[in-house]
């Protein structure tokens, strides 16, 4: 049962944070006034929600103590492993909304630089480069995290 429990807990979180897209969205196809920040911070607010509940009730489901003390080094094992690949996503998923955001501002300056003069060509491409730079260190700490 437990097991069952752990398998739908996923599909539950993914419906709980959709309700408030679909609520939006019939309002929408209703004709009436639909509130975009109303939207967002609902949005946000259940899959915050979500991931809290998630993370509170997951270890209690998952708490089965194991038998044997190979049991529990696999176990922490598997964790460490996971805690991984978590932290070097983070690393580069992060690095890449900032560079995003430093590319969104750099370039709509540099083609307009370059526009009135073709002189600065080199130094908006280097504003440009240095925003890309962030992305890289990202994708170097993950790398760093995945392989030590």
């Amino acid at each position: 049962m437990e097991k069952i429990i752990l398998m739908l807990m996923p599909l539950a979180a993914v419906a709980l944070i959709m309700i408030p897209l679909v609520v939006c969205l019939i309002r929408k196809k209703q004709g009436k006034k639909v509130s975009i920040k109303k939207s967002i911070f609902a949005n946000a607010g259940s899959f915050i929600g979500c991931m809290i509940l998630m993370v509170c009730i997951m270890p209690v489901l998952a708490g089965a103590e194991p038998a044997d003390a190979e049991t529990a080094e696999a176990a922490a094992d598997g964790l460490s492993q996971g805690l991984q690949y978590l932290g070097a996503a983070l690393s580069t998923g992060l690095a890449t909304i900032g560079t995003g955001i430093a590319v969104g501002g750099a370039a709509p300056a540099a083609i307009g630089a370059t526009s009135e003069d073709e002189k600065n060509f080199t130094k908006s491409l280097i504003f440009v480069a240095l925003g890309e730079g962030v992305a890289i260190y990202g994708l170097l700490i993950s790398i760093l995290i995945l392989f030590s």
